[in-house]
């Protein structure tokens, strides 16, 4: 029954805790590489993983990183947005699937937004790749974003009538 899944009033503060403590963790990181490694430095560690330092001016994918500057100001103004609005959400009542997925959307947003406002650019140090083919690289922020939305996706399919009628 969903109403037994919502979380009362008291049991909402540890996903504030847990947004923050994914920022806070995030921002560490990205503060060891910033001092650890020269900008552009690559350490490979396995076959198919890499240690780097590279910046993201852009979104997802570096999309318009090269737009001339006035989109860290687009980005900046849409991660206050969705701060806002998941702050918002996670004042409500939620199933606990939900209210996890906006933590960790939230924690994602906030990590990567420090970064656009301190640096201009979101500090990357990730880096997957086979053969010659890599993953764009990310951070932990973007992790998080990442199970986040793909939990969300998961939280509105459980309250699809579709998956209500095959249960």
């Amino acid at each position: 029954m969903r109403t037994a899944q919502h979380d009362s009033p008291s049991r909402r503060w540890p996903w504030f805790t847990f947004a923050c403590v994914l920022a806070l963790a995030d921002q560490l990181v990205k503060e060891i590489v910033h001092a650890q490694m020269s900008f552009g430095q690559v350490i490979p560690l396995t076959p198919f993983f890499n240690w780097v330092y590279t910046g993201n001016t852009g979104a997802a994918f570096s999309f318009l990183a090269e737009a001339g500057g006035w989109q860290r100001y687009l980005f900046l103004g849409l991660a206050l947005v969705v701060v806002v609005v998941l702050l918002v959400q996670l004042c409500k009542p939620l199933p606990r699937l939900e209210a996890c997925a906006y933590s960790l959307i939230l924690g994602g947003a906030l990590g990567n937004t420090v970064d656009r406002l301190a640096r201009g650019y979101v500090v990357d140090y990730l880096d997957v790749y086979w053969s010659e083919w890599h993953w764009p690289a990310f951070n932990m922020a973007d992790i998080a974003l990442f199970a986040g939305v793909l939990m969300f996706a998961v939280a509105l399919w459980r309250e699809s009538p579709a998956f209500k009628r095959s249960e």
